[in-house]
């Protein structure tokens, strides 16, 4: 998973979905941890700005 830093409004609807809570907020950034992350598409769904996409 990938955060498209332009379209990302920092809503964080991300954050409360994802299951392993892969998801952050670090210096004004929203970071996915690529070493937990499960790849599940649950924040992608959740994201209202489409600002979250697979790699």
């Amino acid at each position: 998973m990938k955060v498209i830093s332009e379209k990302c409004k920092k809503c964080l609807a991300c954050t409360e979905v994802c299951p392993v809570k892969a998801i952050s907020e670090k210096d004004g950034k929203i970071v996915i941890d690529k070493d937990i992350c499960l790849g599940c598409g649950c924040c992608a769904s959740s994201c209202p700005n489409d600002a979250i996409e697979f790699e």
